[in-house]
């Protein structure tokens, strides 16, 4: 089958080069030339937030590039299965509501490594700040430079480390240029962009694959079923019910990323009415990112990469021009998604590990110079991490994202669902699964995707993920009851009781998303 590239017209790379052009002179005029107070941007939703903007910031944050060409990649290869992924998180995001919420804002804390700070001590903070930088450079930097390599060698006909570098290039370019100013500005409009297209996606390939029916129709048996049996090669039951939790806890209630505009709500119920709205957003997932991939195994079969789905969808379906916006405004997407993860690592480490921990008198001109030298390791680090992940054998775009995802989860999920959870929880066991937690579940995820890829005694990589947050809990558990003699250290500044409870409205929404979630579990497993 003919690749992507050779369906590109001239017009195309026009379109993209002017997007990209038109991006950088926005950002030099409100960068230079737009005169602004100092600070202006800087914590600019501090308690300001309602319902509608957390829901929307949460989602968009979930749904970007990377999430269009995965998730079309494995729809094209199993179908709704990965709907579990969009749908089962309805569970995490109802945790962070009414379990996590309360506490985030109740301790008054504008940073997760903060709430943990007050919870366990500075010690477990300066852990955390590690752990942060190392989930920052492999799960928003290292995989989304890998789901832009694959983009960008789909569209210049490129191999992957010369497509890393290409991005990692025109990363630096923006930064350079002051376009990522215009990219922040332009992201809700670039994300509206992209959740127009893939709805413009579906509605055109549902309709030349010959409507509804026809697409249930010219589907393997299975094609729509959530829950697989325990038989399925790529997600059998168990490892979605049991593993998935892990990740999802991880993401939804302990991620700095995806928990911030709850932590900038206006009041306690504003930002459970949010999580509930991003709750419903999520049911919108399958049909704007899934489906187009399994429309696409029925218009397109044979794909040698099904990594090419999305694409492929874009090339065939829209005309010149229109492609090439497409093109565009992912590579956009892309870029401020890597700027602002190269920008997270040098903050972290230079603001909570450079000067609190080794140089708390540094200058300014010091603290930028470390930021710089920072980001430049952090990008050429992140490129050698994205080679490492390409050549993961035996996965696709999506499952590489999960299995990865998999392995980050577990120490964190633990040491939150404990501190949260548990008032006898000490400091010690909380640094203990988050630094022997973080060798261990890492270490094994190397072992597993690199070491001995394939071998057919490993576990479902899920299941794995389940494994080693079990066997994390159950130490963590014997050092709390068998450490007599130590006590939480700032335990007594958290409330474990007399914390605020939703209000009826609250509860009446969630009971009603509940209810429509397992309709749509019982509906989509009867086939």
């Amino acid at each position: 089958m003919e690749n992507i590239y050779s369906f590109l017209k001239p017009i195309d790379f026009i379109i993209v080069v002017a997007y990209l052009i038109i991006l950088i002179g926005i950002g030099y005029y409100v960068s230079f030339v737009k005169t602004r107070k100092k600070g202006e941007n800087l914590f600019l939703a501090g308690h300001s937030l309602g319902w509608s903007s957390i829901g929307l910031t949460m989602w968009g944050t979930n749904v970007g590039p990377s999430m269009l060409i995965a998730s079309a990649s494995i729809g094209y290869t199993t179908g709704l299965v990965a709907g579990n992924f969009a749908w089962y998180a309805f569970v995490f995001i109802f945790l962070l509501a009414v379990v996590f919420a309360p506490r985030y804002l109740d301790a008054k804390v504008q940073t997760l490594p903060e709430f943990m700070g007050k919870r366990f001590g500075q010690s477990t903070r300066n852990i955390l700040a590690w752990y942060t930088m190392a989930t920052v450079l492999i799960s928003w930097l290292a995989l989304t430079l890998f789901a832009g390599g694959i983009l960008v060698g789909q569209i210049l006909n490129l191999p992957m480390w010369l497509s890393v570098i290409v991005l990692v290039v025109i990363a630096a370019f923006f930064t350079i240029a002051g376009g990522l100013e215009a990219i922040a500005y332009t992201n809700v409009f670039q994300m509206l962009l992209l959740i127009g297209v893939s709805l413009a996606l579906t509605v055109v390939g549902v309709n030349k694959a010959g409507g509804v029916m026809a697409v249930y129709e010219n589907t393997p048996s299975g094609f729509w079923n959530l829950l697989r049996p325990m038989d399925d090669p790529n997600y059998p039951w168990l490892a979605i019910v049991l593993g998935y939790p892990i990740m999802g806890v991880w993401f939804w209630c302990t991620d700095q990323s995806m928990v911030q505009s709850v932590l900038g709500a206006k009041s306690l119920k504003q930002g459970q009415l949010g999580a509930n709205f991003t709750g419903w957003l999520k049911i919108l997932d399958v049909a704007l990112f899934i489906i187009p991939g399994i429309v696409c195994f029925i218009l397109f079969p044979g794909l040698d990469n099904p990594d090419e789905a999305y694409m492929t969808m874009v090339t065939r379906l829209f005309p010149a021009g229109m492609t090439g916006l497409v093109m565009a405004v992912l590579i956009a997407a892309l870029v401020s998604t890597i700027d602002s993860a190269l920008n997270s690592l040098s903050t972290v480490f230079t603001m909570d590990i450079y000067v609190k921990k080794y140089k708390p008198e540094a200058s300014q001109k010091q603290i930028v110079k470390i930021g710089r030298i920072v980001t430049v390791i952090g990008a050429t680090l992140a490129i050698f991490m994205t080679l490492a992940i390409d050549s993961i054998k035996g996965l696709n775009l999506f499952d590489v994202f999960q299995a990865v995802l998999g392995f980050i989860a577990p120490p964190m999920s633990v040491v939150f669902l404990f501190g949260v959870l548990w008032k006898r929880t000490t400091t010690r066991a909380a640094n203990f699964a988050l630094s022997f937690g973080t060798i261990f579940s890492m270490g094994t995820g190397i072992i597993y995707l690199f070491v001995f890829p394939g071998w057919e005694k490993w576990p479902h990589f899920l299941l794995l993920s389940f494994i080693i947050f079990v066997i994390l809990a159950i130490l963590t558990w014997l050092i709390v009851v068998l450490d007599k003699n130590s006590k939480a250290e700032s335990a007594n500044t958290m409330k474990f009781v007399d914390l605020p409870k939703p209000d009826k409205k609250v509860w009446a929404l969630w009971i009603l998303l509940i209810i429509v979630m397992v309709g749509m579990y019982i509906i989509f497993n009867g086939h």
